[in-house]
C-alpha cells in the first residue's frame, strides 16, 4: 500500500460539482492499493502517518503529529500510486489492486483513521474527483507499507 501525503491548510474534493469532503489544517492522503496488499498494510500506514512528525514546533522544528496538533484528515483513494512507467509511454496499473479488494481496504483504512478521533473526511471511490489544496510548505511525503520490516 502507498500513500502520498501532503501538509495542507485546507483541501477539498468535489465529485460531479458538489463537496463531498473538506478539512482545514492537516493532511491530504492519497492512497493506493496493491493486489499484494492486506490489512496489515493498512495498519501500518495508518499508524505511521497518524504519527509522522511533521508539523512545527513552536521554534519551527518537524516535531508534531497530526495527533499533536488535533488535525484534520482528507483520505482519498488513488491507484494511479501504483502506475509503472518503466516502458513506452501509457502507465501500466497492473500491479494495482481489483477494484473489489481495493475498496475494502481503502474502507478498512479509513475506519482506521476515523478510529484515531480526528476529523476524517474523503473522497468518492472509483470516482472522477476534483482535489483542491492549499499546501503547506510544501510538504509531501511518500509512505510505502513493502518497506514493512
Amino acid at each position: 500500500m502507498k500513500a502520498l501525503i501532503q501538509r495542507v491548510n485546507q483541501a477539498s474534493v468535489e465529485v460531479d460539482g458538489g463537496n463531498v469532503g473538506e478539512i482545514g489544517r492537516g493532511l491530504l492522503v492519497f492512497v493506493g492499493v496493491s493486489q499484494s496488499d492486506t490489512e496489515l498494510d493498512s495498519e501500518y500506514l495508518v499508524s505511521k502517518i497518524v504519527n509522522l512528525r511533521i508539523f512545527p514546533d513552536d521554534l519551527g522544528k518537524f516535531d508534531r503529529s497530526i495527533l499533536d496538533i488535533n488535525g484534520e484528515l482528507l483520505v482519498v483513494s488513488q491507484f494511479t500510486l501504483y502506475a509503472d512507467t518503466s516502458k513506452g509511454r501509457r502507465p501500466s496499473f497492473l500491479k494495482a489492486a481489483e477494484p473489489a479488494k481495493a475498496s475494502k481496504l481503502f474502507e478498512y483504512t479509513f475506519r482506521l483513521f476515523t478510529d484515531t478521533g480526528l476529523k476524517v473526511e474523503t473522497g468518492k471511490f472509483q470516482a472522477h474527483m476534483q482535489v483542491f489544496l492549499n499546501n503547506d510548505g510544501p510538504v509531501t511525503i511518500i509512505i510505502d507499507s513493502s518497506h514493512i520490516g
